[in-house]
């Protein structure tokens, strides 16, 4: 086994074994709290909210949720982030900042610029290599650990502007990748470089028979296409007659449920699958273990995290959050319960609205899946359906009629007073009208408020089926192909008239 190999198989078994030793907990959130209001004490924004005398007193959580208010991301930029960017010194952390990470989005309105520090930096290496501590625990082969990573990602090429530098994460994290990581990851610089999302792919295809990849990592509708491709341009029967040792696929953001069958039909063996949380704002947590389902936060990694319910008593019906309302620690939530993430972080976001959706399914070890987001979900009516909802209806659908909706989109048609659904199946459907009326009626024992809806003000559901592919030809016509781009699942009034307006004249 070559060097790499030997010293991969060896680190993972010994982070292994010291992640199996420890839960971090509550204490080890306020311990970040703490480094994180010192390290930012100087700055503008730690001057302007008191952090010192914040830290100099026993009850310093309740006073920094008393000093620092709840904020999303229009509301932290037109305050605060936008001076950073512009190149002020010792704003919301210390020193300039020097990285901004172009967010995705799902529309076709500017990214968001979201602020990368070297202390998030070094976080984001620190998990990376966490990360890799399971798959100790797969009873993988030998020849595994002599295999490559493939990163199915975004354009690693960065813009430098006159007080910044800022483009794709992965390219940033690419920029600060370690000499012995950089040989065993792929595609390698050029490719990794290209910013046309086609050209990237095909390229990939053309160089896939020569990396013996053993993880592939990326968004499920980009790398199930990656796959699909090989196999297609190669007329072989499944992936694994180009990548035989390939064993390991780690997904996120992503309900990974639907694209499973496609998973499988290209497959000759097993994939462990394991689901990470990671986002711009930083890398949340990941799946310690594939036979659990949650994934695990982190508790001691430069973010310090903050829970508020989704509940109309802390969001009003816009999914914007209620002023004075009480955000819940770590040692405070519930399992079951739907929850807005808040985060603190080493990169100077304070008390920062994420926009994610998760649900505790272990709170002694801090497990979560993700349910939704907070703007996308559907109250045209009160009926208040949530993305994990329509992923659980959508599943069971799929389950009766024998196929499996790997895309989709659904909208409020405020005219007609329904729901107006887009379902993508690559086989036939004979009868559409039954398929909606089954979703219906799953989604009326799914959720008590849309059963209530449905039977006094909301209408019957309205229903169109579409090839895969027009979802993904409607991304690339907004110029979100690829990477870390994804189709709304749930559109609102801006995005559905780019969407009608898309499938009209095609």
């Amino acid at each position: 086994m070559p060097l790499i190999g030997r010293l991969l198989k060896t680190t993972t078994a010994l982070s292994y074994r010291k992640n199996a030793k420890k839960t971090l907990g509550y204490k080890h959130q306020l311990d970040v709290l703490k480094y994180l209001l010192s390290r930012a004490k100087s700055t503008k924004f730690g001057i302007h909210h008191h952090f010192q005398d914040i830290l100099e007193r026993n009850e310093a959580l309740s006073l920094f949720q008393k000093e620092v208010p709840i904020v999303d991301y229009d509301e932290f930029y037109d305050k605060w982030l936008k001076y950073s960017v512009l190149g002020d010194k010792d704003n919301t952390w210390r020193g300039r900042i020097k990285y901004y990470a172009l967010s995705s989005g799902t529309t076709g309105s500017p990214s968001k610029r979201i602020p990368i520090t070297m202390e998030m930096i070094r976080s984001f290496q620190r998990t990376s290599i966490r990360q890799l501590s399971i798959l100790h625990g797969l009873d993988l082969p030998q020849t595994f650990f002599n295999t490559k990573v493939l990163a199915v990602g975004g354009s690693t090429k960065l813009v430098y502007k006159e007080t910044h530098v800022e483009g794709d994460l992965s390219g940033i994290l690419k920029k600060h990748t370690s000499f012995l990581v950089s040989p065993i990851t792929k595609p390698g610089p050029r490719i990794s470089s290209i910013s046309d999302w086609n050209k990237k792919l095909d390229t990939m295809v053309e160089k896939a028979p020569k990396w013996d990849v053993g993880i592939i990592a990326g968004i499920p509708s980009w790398c199930l296409l990656l796959m699909e491709r090989i196999v297609e341009y190669y007329k072989v029967d499944s992936i694994h007659d180009i990548w035989p040792n390939l064993h390991v696929y780690v997904h996120g953001g992503v309900f990974m449920d639907p694209y499973l069958s496609r998973l499988n039909e290209i497959s000759k063996h097993k994939i462990n699958l394991l689901d990470t949380y990671l986002a711009s704002e930083g890398y949340f947590g990941y799946q310690n273990e594939e036979s659990r389902k949650g994934m695990k936060l982190l508790m001691n990694n430069g973010i310090f995290f903050e829970f508020i319910p989704f509940t109309a008593d802390y969001f009003d019906e816009s999914g914007k959050v209620k002023t004075n309302v009480q955000a819940y620690t770590i040692s405070q939530v519930k399992k079951g319960v739907d929850y807005a993430i808040i985060i603190s972080t080493n990169a100077g976001l304070w008390r920062y609205l994420v926009g994610d959706l998760v649900r505790f399914t272990d709170t002694e070890e801090h497990e979560v899946v993700i349910t939704g987001r907070i703007r996308q979900f559907l109250s045209l009516c009160g009926e208040h359906l949530s993305l994990d909802n329509i992923n659980t209806g959508l599943l069971q659908t799929g389950n009766k009629f024998n196929v499996q909706f790997s895309e989709y989109t659904i909208y409020a048609d405020i005219e007609n007073q329904c729901h107006s659904w887009f379902l993508g199946v690559g086989d036939e459907i004979q009868n559409p009208r039954e398929v909606i009326e089954y979703l219906d009626q799953k989604l009326f024992e799914l959720n008590d408020d849309y059963r209530s809806a449905r039977k006094y003000s909301l209408k019957n559901p309205k229903i169109k089926i579409l090839k895969p592919e027009v979802f993904y030809n409607y991304m690339e016509s907004i110029g979100k192909i690829g990477s870390q781009n994804k189709m709304p699942r749930v559109l609102n009034s801006e995005q559905s008239k780019m969407w009608l307006d898309y499938i009209s004249a095609i």
